[in-house]
């Protein structure tokens, strides 16, 4: 899949979607949601996984259970019976029929269909590692941690055959580190406030390139203060100056974009022919 991915990224722009595609009575992180982003035309879906007391990996945002569940318990305190039991809520605040899905039961369902970015990826290393061996999926992911040595050596122990990722924020000082360690390094994911910050420089990008290294951008907005990508986002992209958004990731040489509005950011990147490279 590391190839799959460098060699699809050659061809056109990844759309990796965030946790699916949600919104109205569909939430987020749910396998109706990871349907609908692949039929919107996703080419990743990006997932979290939350761990219950009694130790079974859940597809859930650790700490977004009073959003997403209007529960006022959290699943790290909960056992997976009494985790099986919630229902996700949706937009308004209304229960749905959509429930929490287990990890195995989300790798099944997306085996053999989509690359899987699994984050949140440092938070139970081990048995996420255990699931996706499981299911055979180890050339089918993208896991993430921060870029800190701790984890570095972490992956190199536990998962050292699975695509990875550091998150580089602002400048990047663990590329040419990685490049020496035995670990499946293919990219990174940069994270920018700023236009000034040395991860938004051309130069980097084209280092990065050079090294036949992927880079993973963000469009998504998950707090207004939270600035990922220098304002280059989906809100820029939907009700702004869309060249000023999803555009210039583009136009930047980024392989990969996440984004929370999978069908438009498609629609847009093909009408501007910006999709094929």
């Amino acid at each position: 899949m590391e190839n799959q991915i460098k060699e699809k990224a050659k061809q056109h722009i990844l759309i990796a979607a965030h946790r699916g595609t949600a919104g109205g009575n569909l939430p987020c992180n749910t396998l109706a949601a990871y349907e609908a982003a692949l039929r919107q035309g996703a080419d990743i879906v990006e997932l979290d996984v939350s761990k219950s007391a009694d130790g079974e990996l859940f597809v859930f945002h650790p700490g977004m259970e009073p959003y997403h569940l209007r529960s006022p318990r959290y699943i790290k305190d909960m056992t997976a019976a009494e985790v099986e039991q919630l229902h996700f809520v949706n937009q308004d605040g209304v229960e749905t029929t959509h429930k929490i899905s287990r990890l195995n039961d989300a790798l099944e369902f997306l085996k053999g269909r989509c690359v899987v970015n699994i984050d949140k990826f440092w938070t139970c290393m081990p048995e996420i590692t255990q699931a996706v061996r499981q299911h055979g999926m180890q050339d089918q992911v993208i896991v993430k941690t921060a870029a800190e040595e701790k984890w570095f050596d972490m992956v190199e122990q536990i998962a050292p055959d699975f695509p990875y990722m550091p998150i580089v924020s602002e400048s990047d000082r663990c590329c040419e580190m990685l490049l020496k360690r035995p670990i499946r390094y293919i990219g990174a994911e940069v994270l920018f406030s700023s236009p000034e910050s040395p991860t938004a420089q051309p130069e980097y990008r084209e280092q990065m390139h050079r090294n036949g290294l992927v880079l993973w951008g963000n469009a998504i907005v998950y707090y207004y203060k939270a600035i990922l990508s220098a304002g280059h986002s989906d809100d820029e992209s939907l009700y702004g100056d869309p060249n000023k958004g999803w555009g210039w990731l583009a136009d930047s040489g980024f392989d990969i974009i996440q984004t929370d509005w999978v069908l438009a950011m498609r629609q847009y990147l093909e009408c501007t022919k910006r999709y094929y490279r």
